[in-house]
């Protein structure tokens, strides 16, 4: 009974819209955190078995290590950019259109500005879109004229190049992930010994 009267307490004030603000910077908190755990944990679980190294119970340990890494810096990152923006929004009277920028350059700083493996692949992944963001802009804007043949194509072929010339000359600039995968496909592929390190499995131990 006293159960249930407590939720129907919480419903009425989360349908209120009283202290919108604070249980927005809540609800971010709580989003990030799974968020990070959907994201990183099926990635972290295949590419540890793929080309990890240990027991299995070290690899069980690197997974929850780095699923709970990623998603405590996301619910972080999340909780400081609402509550800077609700902060900067009171200060100016309303929302400005830099405020975002100026959250996100803080949080970003204190979140994701420690060099480790996690925040690396998170802010390199943000790097490739906002590029990609920011050719669409500079075209929606009218600064440079929208192709008239699809570009895609060429970028393809620039990305590409550029990465197999620095994995097989310069192998050791690129993330150590990348190298990983890599390395299995195109130097692993050029070692066997008989046909079960050829076709059932990579090495022995591996698939």
């Amino acid at each position: 009974m006293a159960a249930s009267l407590f939720v129907e307490s919480v419903n009425r004030l989360l349908a209120s819209g009283e202290y919108f603000d604070i249980l927005s910077i809540i609800k971010g908190l709580r989003n990030g955190a799974v968020y990070g755990v959907k994201v990183r944990f099926p990635h972290a679980l295949v590419m540890t078995f793929l080309f990890g190294r240990g027991t299995t119970l070290e690899k069980f340990q690197g997974i929850l290590q780095a699923t709970y890494t990623h998603s405590k810096n996301l619910a972080k990152f999340v909780f400081l950019f609402k509550s800077m923006m609700v902060l900067l929004q009171r200060m100016e009277g309303k929302e400005q259109h830099f405020h975002p920028f100026i959250a996100g350059v803080i949080g970003g700083y204190l979140v994701f500005g420690e060099n480790n493996k996690i925040n690396s692949q998170i802010n390199m992944y943000l790097l490739s879109r906002i590029l990609f963001g920011a050719a669409r802009l500079l075209v929606k804007k009218g600064i440079i004229q929208e192709p008239k043949r699809d570009p895609f194509p060429i970028f393809a072929a620039i990305v590409w190049g550029i990465v197999m010339w620095q994995f097989y000359s310069h192998k050791e600039v690129l993330q150590p992930s990348l190298q990983n995968s890599m390395t299995y496909l195109y130097r692993d592929s050029n070692i066997w010994n008989d046909i079960w390190d050829f076709l059932i499995y990579n090495k022995p131990g591996t698939i």
